[in-house]
């Protein structure tokens, strides 16, 4: 299989949003190879095999965050929400940035079927009879990372009994500039 994956991590200068005011490190988004201790984990968790762990810098963010707590409006290591976790991953892993809460990051999406998934994409659940009220961001295989409320940064099945019923929007993040231009709106 060919893949678009560099072996060498792309300098990327640490700035501060404009709008949040936390630093980023921002840069073009250049896939790089995961650490093999990091594939073999979130490899074996997802039920997959090591080498379809391939996004370094997503792995690298989600075990940096794996286990942090969840705080309404959190967004550091103390706490963080579920659209804080989705925003700074976004920024940080993909160098895209989008808004900061669940209801405004779910208008700047093209909408997928579930069996369309690629990782890197948004889903969206409605909890407490509020929709799009919860943010994830897809994996492989069924998983997804989000900030649980009970549990905080962790990775879900899709198809777990809790949270399936509540599954109610996905598809992937719209280009960087009709992104900016959104969240600047909002």
């Amino acid at each position: 299989m060919i893949s678009s994956c560099s072996h060498k991590l792309t300098p990327r200068k640490t700035t501060v949003d404009d709008v949040t005011g936390i630093p980023v490190k921002r840069g073009p988004y250049v896939m790089v190879k995961p650490e093999k201790e990091i594939a073999e984990k979130y490899a074996s968790l997802m039920g997959v095999k090591r080498g379809d762990i391939q996004n370094g810098r997503l792995y690298s963010f989600i075990e940096e965050w794996y286990g942090t707590p969840y705080r309404l409006g959190g967004m550091d290591k103390d706490g963080i929400d579920c659209s804080g976790l989705v925003f700074l991953l976004q920024l940080q892993v993909y160098d895209q940035p989008v808004p900061r809460t669940c209801a405004m990051q779910v208008g700047i999406i093209k909408r997928k079927y579930e069996d369309e998934l690629q990782e890197g994409d948004l889903v969206f659940f409605d909890f407490d009879g509020k929709q799009f009220s919860h943010v994830g961001v897809y994996l492989q295989n069924g998983y997804f990372v989000h900030a649980s409320t009970r549990k905080g940064v962790m990775i879900a099945r899709l198809h777990d009994n809790g949270i399936y019923k509540f599954f109610s929007r996905a598809g992937s993040v719209i280009d960087n500039d009709t992104a900016i231009q959104t969240s600047m709106q909002q």
